[in-house]
């Protein structure tokens, strides 16, 4: 097929910011972008707390950091916690490095309905082509390659379409119709097999500046509670079940989750003047389970996995829209790359899928880490420590499998004993940083000081930086042999510069 019987350079599938990312790097960079999304916005989402990287790194890149200012979002300085072997909740702050400081190390508690139009409205002024309540049934296949060449799509009319494209994207997240046509399957977590059960509650208390527009994690016996606060009175509540747990949340939901309130002092607490709302987008109580997993393929030629498409991990962390749009970052540099020639497309996403995997791996480490440092025996999180004994490691190597992928060659990757065993000793470091006395009350708990929040926070970092300098500054080795780099402007993959002789 030539350039001139393609109808796009590249169909996205889905609108989330996964989606609209992608499509505007892509976009950006000239290239003639469909975005396909099921449903009309504004419409209800999950996922409300974000990180500095996809509000101070992402959203400036692509030109929305003004936008979600105006917005007037609840401002986020880090997290509070109650969790681990100190009964007293502690905090962590945003401080990703002396690069950032004041606003460039917060970030926001979003509503997902304003914040993904805000993103995909942007799309639109960036020359994406957008089309909603458009489902896409399947994808199409050149029958000579069996590359991937475009999709299926039913319209609003219910009649179905087909268009042609050089890729598509599939970032149509966990409930995604197509992403078993890249091959594989989907592995779920075997440590992290949970049920989340939430709702939306007003009038709910606010912890004291400057913590206020923090998110809360509280654990107990049962699992543990996010509490997002979303405006001054419109509050996120969600309990996280281990499967030992779940027959709590069988039956009326609304019992369950006010009864499973009850058993968390603190949540309940905070709430204790509160009323759940009932009506609107908010007013429903719903579950997500099994939502931890992890393509064992991110790609064939001409498809891409991306956000949660690809993988997701359980939300202690508030890493989702993060994951979702660093993805969508890197696939974009391999899209951009193949469509500008002169690095052939097996390289360009293997690329992405090394990068994306060992992203995802990172988070993974600091969730263990973290579940791992709870020490109440009658807790869930003490049946789960298993995960960390190398006499038991067969879901580490599981983990390790899927993780490693096909293209990563990494020997961290490569055997469950020598990964659980290098990182035995940062798991026991965040413990002993969580569990040491503060001199005041209220002050925060420097994380950075641990191998894994600085591994979680690196490329972040590097996101930031590239946003406030427009350019690609500090990649330029490789993370794998014969491997590529960020080129200068960040938007695209480049071969490293030669090594100085000698």
């Amino acid at each position: 097929m030539t350039d001139r019987e393609y109808d796009y350079d590249v169909v996205v599938v889905g609108g989330g910011p996964c989606g609209s990312t992608i499509s505007t790097l892509v976009a950006m960079q000239g290239h003639r972008v469909l975005l396909l999304e099921k449903e009309r916005f504004p419409r209800y989402q999950i996922g409300e707390s974000l990180l500095p990287s996809t509000v101070h790194g992402i959203c400036r890149i692509l030109g929305v950091e003004e936008d979600l200012r105006r917005a007037n979002f609840m401002p986020k300085r880090g997290g509070t916690f109650r969790w681990g072997a100190n009964p007293e909740p502690w905090t962590f702050s945003f401080g990703l490095s002396s690069k950032f400081a004041g606003d460039a190390a917060t970030a926001y508690q979003v509503e997902r309905m304003r914040f993904d139009q805000i993103l995909l409205d942007n799309a639109r002024r960036k020359g994406v082509e957008v089309r909603e309540e458009t489902s896409v049934v399947d994808v199409l296949t050149d029958a000579d390659t069996d590359r991937v060449d475009g999709v299926l799509y039913a319209g609003p009319d219910g009649v179905r379409r087909e268009v042609r494209s050089r890729y598509v994207v599939d970032a149509s997240g966990n409930k995604s119709r197509i992403h078993t046509r890249v091959g594989g399957q989907r592995r779920y977590s075997e440590f992290f097999r949970n049920l989340a059960l939430f709702g939306y509650f007003e009038g709910g208390k606010r912890m004291p500046a400057p913590n206020r527009g923090n998110i809360l994690a509280v654990a107990f016996d049962a699992g543990w509670f996010w509490y997002i606060p979303l405006t001054e009175e419109l509050t996120s509540v969600g309990v996280v079940l281990m499967p030992e747990a779940l027959d709590r949340a069988q039956g009326d939901r609304e019992n369950a989750l006010l009864d499973l309130i009850q058993q968390c002092p603190m949540i309940a607490d905070y709430l204790s003047d509160a009323r759940r709302v009932t009506e609107g987008p908010y007013g429903e109580i719903r579950v997500r389970k099994d939502y931890s997993y992890i393509q064992e393929k991110f790609w064939r030629p001409g498809l891409v996995l991306v956000g949660d498409a690809a993988g997701f991990i359980d939300p202690v962390f508030s890493s989702g829209v993060h994951l979702a749009t660093y993805s969508a970052l890197l696939a974009a540099r391999s899209i951009n790359t193949a469509l500008a020639g002169g690095v052939d497309e097996s390289t360009c996403f293997e690329e992405f899928e090394v990068r994306y995997r060992r992203e995802y791996a990172r988070f993974h480490d600091f969730l263990v880490a973290f579940y791992d440092m709870h020490q109440d025996e009658n807790s869930y999180f003490w049946k789960a420590k298993k995960v960390t004994n190398n006499t038991t490691a067969s879901e580490m190597e599981s983990f390790v499998e899927l993780v490693g992928g096909g293209s990563s060659n990494e020997a961290a990757l490569v055997s469950s004993g020598a990964y659980t065993g290098q990182r035995g000793a940062a798991y026991q470091e965040l413990a002993e940083l969580v569990a040491q006395p503060v001199g005041t009350a209220g002050e925060d708990r420097d994380l950075l000081r641990s191998t894994l929040a600085r591994s979680v926070s690196k490329e972040g970092t590097r996101i930031q930086v590239q946003a406030e300098l427009g350019e690609s500054t500090d990649e330029n080795v490789p993370v794998r042999e014969g491997g590529l780099v960020p080129s200068t402007d960040g938007l695209h993959w480049s071969s490293p510069p030669p090594r100085p002789a000698g």
